[in-house]
């Protein structure tokens, strides 16, 4: 598993490119973003896909597939709350 760490860096700046894109960005707190990205990668493991591993998943597809990272509700709580669920993206 060696290849994880580069899997780790490789996300985080995909995640830090899109969140520019956006007009966000990634928390600034790397051991939060890191602990995030890892949650990801291990969910992608388990279960084919990086769903967010703050939101419990509910093994309907359809309702898990909002939940895959970027999710359908982070745009919306990164303008109101200022970051979203998780704290990977914040203003």
């Amino acid at each position: 598993m060696e290849n994880t760490e580069q899997k780790i860096q490789e996300l985080i700046q995909q995640y830090r490119e899109y969140a520019q894109e956006k007009g966000f960005k990634l928390n600034p707190n790397e051991k939060i973003v890191e602990g995030v990205i890892k949650g990801l990668l291990l969910r992608e493991e388990l279960f084919g896909e990086k769903y967010c591993p703050c939101r419990k998943m509910t093994n309907d597809k359809i309702e898990d597939k909002k939940i895959i990272c970027p999710c359908v509700y982070h745009l919306e709580e990164v303008e109101k709350d200022g970051h979203c669920y998780c704290n990977l993206f914040v203003k």
